[in-house]
C-alpha cells in the first residue's frame, strides 16, 4: 500500500466500554434537544458580540428585577445562562474529539481508496489472461458511468 495516512487497529475489547461511555453521556444529557432546520432557521441566534449583551442583561435583570414583568422568568434567565456556561467546554472537548474521528474516518476511507486503486491497477496491467477478467471487470464498473447518465434528454 503506497499510502497509509492512517494506522488505526481497534481491538474489539475497547468497544463495550467505549460504547458504555456513549450511553452515559446520552444519559447524563437526556435534556438535550432536536430542533428541526425550519426552527434553526427561526431562532434568535446569540453570536459573540450578543453573548455580552445577554450577560449584562442578565446582571441588570439580576440587580433590578422590580423592573421586570411580573411574568418574567427571571430564574429561567440564570439557568439558561449557567447551563450554557456549564456546557461550552463539554461543547469544545467533543467538538474537538468529532473532528478527529470524522478525520480518521476520512483517512481511513482515503486509504482503502488508494489501495483498491492500486489492486486495480495492477490487475489491468497483470491480470491480463490470468483468470482475473471478471475481477478486473467488477472492479471497473465503479468508473463506468451508466447509458442513463450519458444520454441527452430530448427537449
Amino acid at each position: 500500500m503506497s499510502q497509509n495516512i492512517v494506522d488505526l487497529p481497534i481491538d474489539a475489547t475497547i468497544l463495550d466500554p467505549l460504547d458504555a461511555a456513549i450511553t452515559q453521556m446520552e444519559s447524563s444529557l437526556a435534556g438535550l434537544i432536536s430542533l428541526t432546520p425550519q426552527q434553526r432557521r427561526d431562532l434568535t441566534k446569540m453570536g459573540e458580540k450578543s453573548e455580552a449583551f445577554c450577560r449584562t442583561a442578565l446582571n441588570v435583570a439580576q440587580q433590578h428585577a422590580g423592573i421586570m414583568a411580573r411574568d418574567f422568568d427571571l430564574q429561567g434567565f440564570q439557568r439558561d445562562q449557567q447551563a450554557l456556561d456549564l456546557l461550552r467546554p463539554r461543547i469544545l472537548r467533543i467538538a474537538h474529539l468529532y473532528q478527529r474521528i470524522t478525520d480518521t474516518e476520512m483517512a481511513l476511507g482515503s486509504d482503502l481508496m488508494a489501495a483498491a486503486l492500486e489492486v486495480y491497477g495492477a490487475l489491468k496491467v497483470a491480470g491480463k489472461g490470468k483468470g482475473l477478467d471478471e475481477a478486473r471487470r467488477s472492479l471497473g464498473a465503479r468508473w463506468r458511468v451508466s447509458s442513463q447518465e450519458t444520454e441527452k434528454p430530448d427537449i
